[in-house]
């Protein structure tokens, strides 16, 4: 019983800890827009590198949710449905979800990584011995940039899931549904409101993500153990915190 109070308390001062962490981010954060080749450079580490990832995910994705859903729709006589049903469970769910969980383990691990390497190289002590403050030049940037990233991303991935070489490709060349039907469903129901819920839940998951990434990075322990044990850390975290904040944000959204 005792273990599991410490357990308990251990979990909820690390959670004050990170939330004090997360304060003095969005403090310095500002900061980071003074510096835009910075961010862009940042952009570039965790948004346009990911595009590989994300573009054959969205890809495959799309493909088999067309095939699932030509199969199951098919029972029913509802076919021509079938870009509405790809729409749907892409943009309101599967979009944001997926990139999350490849953003997590590409760019969030990367960051985590890095950072942590900086601190086991005692770069972010000699930036503090000089009066340079870490979470401003090197920290922010990244944070800002995850979170700019994650919604382009997950944009992408809905487009490749939706689009010429996901859904689209598998349901009118290959399965032969009327490509008139399958846009005009689309166009018919999904509404600006299901795509900017999807941007929404984007940015919570870009945040929260790097907000883990940087933060485990930057308390990492000065070792190869740390840094190894601060990016799995980020990894696992990331995903169940993505998953989790997924039902509470679906259940205010589509309640």
């Amino acid at each position: 019983m005792k273990s599991a109070w410490q357990s308990l308390a251990g979990l909820l001062s690390g959670l004050g800890r990170a939330t004090l962490f997360l304060f003095q981010l969005l403090a310095a954060t500002p900061h980071a827009l003074a510096r835009p080749r910075i961010l862009i450079r940042q952009l570039y580490m965790v948004g346009t590198l990911s595009l590989v990832i994300i573009v054959v995910s969205g890809s495959f994705v799309g493909m088999v949710l067309a095939l699932q859903g030509y199969r199951t729709l098919s029972g029913f006589g509802a076919t021509a449905s079938l870009g509405i049903f790809v729409a749907f469970t892409v943009v309101r769910e599967l979009g944001p979800v997926v990139t999350a969980l490849l953003f997590a383990g590409r760019a969030g691990s990367a960051l985590a990584a890095e950072i942590g390497l900086m601190r086991a190289t005692d770069q972010l002590s000699g930036m503090e011995m000089m009066a340079v403050d870490p979470l401003r030049y090197v920290v922010a940037p990244r944070f800002l940039a995850g979170f700019i990233a994650m919604p382009l991303l997950t944009a992408i991935f809905s487009v490749m899931a939706i689009g010429v070489a996901g859904g689209y490709l598998i349901g009118v060349s290959l399965l032969g549904v009327d490509p008139g039907a399958f846009w005009s469903q689309i166009h018919a129901n999904m509404h600006p409101l299901d795509i900017w819920q999807s941007m929404f839940k984007a940015l919570v998951f870009g945040a929260v993500i790097t907000w883990i990434a940087v933060y485990q990075g930057y308390h990492a322990a000065p070792n190869s153990e740390g840094v190894s044990s601060a990016t799995t850390t980020t990894v696992v975290a990331s995903s169940l915190a993505v998953l989790g904040l997924d039902f509470i944000l679906t259940a205010f959204m589509f309640r």
